[in-house]
């Protein structure tokens, strides 16, 4: 047990980091010090550093394999990656009341935007992240961590969901959210909605901007390159 006290130590502050700032006993006074931008921007870096080092104490864990390593399971990952970060980059830029993440804004049900792609386009990145991390690293700490991850995002989905219904009321929600998805582009192809050309380009890009990034910064901050 001794070799994954780092590990299942660390797993401990994740969740600790998460669920204490949060309550309003401790972020109130917070806020109050620093401010809802400052408090938004310490929790951000927080939950970042702790990310990074939970990721890396899984990879000191005793290495423990669950299935054999193929390349395929790294392209899948470098793949999926991609489209993980536009999701993020797309997803705070646009207005969307049924997840978290997106800016305040009117919302338009005949024109959802990213909610047309999925309504939890954060947690969709968390999902792709984290399912193909699981099976790029195929190990039994990597597949605690990813695993509790994919987890949390699935059910995270349907949380919110259930959440937005109840406090809107069946009718109210059915109008909102005709032609947004659960299932990414089920909406698309069942015909409920169609994408407009207003595509935000400026996110678009930045989210590539940033998935090139991780790739340089991977093997310098995760430890393993990305790289098939």
């Amino acid at each position: 047990m001794g070799a994954w006290a780092e590990f299942v130590a660390v797993l401990g502050v994740f969740f600790l980091s998460h669920a204490l700032p949060v309550r309003p006993a401790i972020k109130g006074p917070i806020v109050a010090r620093l401010g809802a931008r400052g408090f938004t921007m310490g929790y951000s870096l927080l939950s970042l550093a702790v990310l990074i080092w939970l990721i890396a104490a899984a990879g000191r864990a005793p290495f423990v394999p669950l299935w054999p390593y193929a390349p395929w399971q790294a392209w899948l990952a470098l793949i999926a990656m991609a489209p993980a970060c536009v999701l993020v980059a797309v997803a705070l830029v646009s207005v969307n009341p049924f997840s978290f993440g997106g800016r305040a804004g009117p919302f338009d049900p005949d024109a959802p935007g990213i909610a047309g792609v999925s309504r939890h386009p954060l947690l969709l990145a968390i999902f792709l992240w984290a399912g193909t991390h699981f099976l790029a690293n195929g190990t039994l700490a990597h597949g605690v961590l990813f695993g509790l991850f994919a987890a949390f995002a699935l059910a995270g989905m349907a949380m919110l969901d259930h959440r937005h219904r109840r406090s809107m009321g069946d009718r109210n929600w059915h109008e909102a959210t005709r032609a947004t998805s659960l299932v990414p582009f089920s909406a698309l192809f069942s015909g409920r909605w169609r994408p407009g050309m207003a595509l935000p380009w400026g996110a678009v890009v930045a989210g590539l901007v940033v998935y090139a990034a991780l790739i340089i910064l991977h093997p310098l901050v995760i430890g393993p390159s990305p790289l098939p």
